[in-house]
């Protein structure tokens, strides 16, 4: 049985990285028919947005999402919490509370025994369990690779919800975990990673975002996105053209999780930066950063933290509120000006 192989040996590439690179899945949603006419639908596909939201009723919307990738660990039970996390980081990064989990899998049954794709399936529901969230059902497909995540759903007060793309000029943008999963992630796969630095990669991307359902009552917050697969310069990106503004981002100033800047130093780092770059670099003003510090920039997170557009005033609330909660490292890593939408590395 194919119990001895390790799961990401199964799977081309692993976590968030796995995610369409940003110019190809821009193109893609570009070539879809625009939506027709839905009044209470609040939140669409037209900003790159965390999650839909649908107004219920003048107290409730519902959060809708959903997120799989391919594993990026080899216990079956770390890969199950990770995908879980992630998929509910959506609703959180939306204001909203998870209310209802479905799961999603695809495994290859000639390659993984029942045992193993129960311990996948069990890891992500004791994190729902932990959110208080059911896993009330889902849909699984026998597959080449081993595939996992959830469609969540949530609710939040209609006049409360969170989007990426009402920041205003001079807000502060804080991030709420560690930069390098996927050069962590990339070490793991190669062999490289030693036992503190994968504690700090489970740790990471098994932390619920719940920060996220208490954003919406404190005062200042503008915006905020959940930083994955495009990186914190595309995430950064993505926040700067719904809010029609530029970003400037510190490159040293995010936290790194433990062992990440030896490991890119040494040349760590994950095709999907290489590819994030590829897509929105044009975008970007990088005189004089060194490279490894953006590779960093652009590395892809799985499970990453929240970003958070914040008024200036406000952002030491913000940030005693994250330490608080667990979120030790939570930084002020750039603000959002006036300009042209784009990305200035300083």
């Amino acid at each position: 049985m194919a119990e001895i192989l390790r799961l990401t040996s199964l799977a081309h590439g692993g976590g968030c990285g796995c995610k369409l690179a940003p110019a190809v899945l821009q193109d893609i949603i570009s070539r879809t028919p625009a939506l027709g006419a839905f009044p209470d639908l609040m939140v669409g596909p037209e900003t790159s947005d965390d999650a839909a939201v649908w107004r219920l009723n003048d107290q409730q919307a519902l959060v809708a999402t959903t997120d799989f990738f391919m594993p990026v660990v080899d216990d079956p039970f770390d890969f199950g919490r990770i995908a879980a996390t992630n998929a509910l980081s959506d609703v959180y990064a939306m204001g909203g509370t998870p209310i209802l989990a479905l799961a999603i899998v695809g495994m290859p049954v000639d390659k993984l025994s029942p045992e193993t794709i129960g311990r996948i399936l069990s890891g992500g529901a004791s994190v729902c369990a932990a959110a208080g969230v059911p896993v009330a059902g889902g849909h699984s497909i026998d597959s080449v690779e081993p595939i996992y995540g959830l469609v969540a759903l949530g609710l939040v007060h209609p006049d409360k919800v969170l989007t990426n793309r009402t920041a205003q000029p001079g807000d502060v943008l804080v991030l709420t975990k560690g930069l390098g999963v996927g050069v962590l992630s990339n070490a793991f796969k190669q062999e490289r990673l030693d036992a503190a630095g994968y504690a700090a990669l489970i740790e990471s991307t098994t932390q619920l975002n719940t920060l996220g359902r208490e954003l919406p009552d404190l005062a200042g917050v503008h915006a905020v996105t959940d930083v994955t697969g495009f990186g914190l310069i595309g995430h950064a990106l993505e926040m700067a053209r719904g809010a029609g503004l530029a970003a400037e981002l510190a490159a040293d100033a995010p936290v790194l999780l433990p062992g990440v800047e030896d490991l890119v130093r040494a040349g760590v780092r994950t095709g999907a930066s290489t590819r994030n770059w590829a897509s929105y670099g044009a975008l970007v003003d990088d005189a004089g950063i060194e490279p490894w510090r953006r590779d960093l920039l652009t590395d892809p997170q799985t499970s990453g933290g929240l970003l958070i557009a914040v008024a200036p005033d406000a952002a030491d609330d913000l940030l005693a509120l994250a330490h608080a909660r667990g979120f030790g490292r939570s930084s002020i890593v750039g603000r959002l000006v006036d300009g042209a939408p784009g990305v200035r590395l300083v």
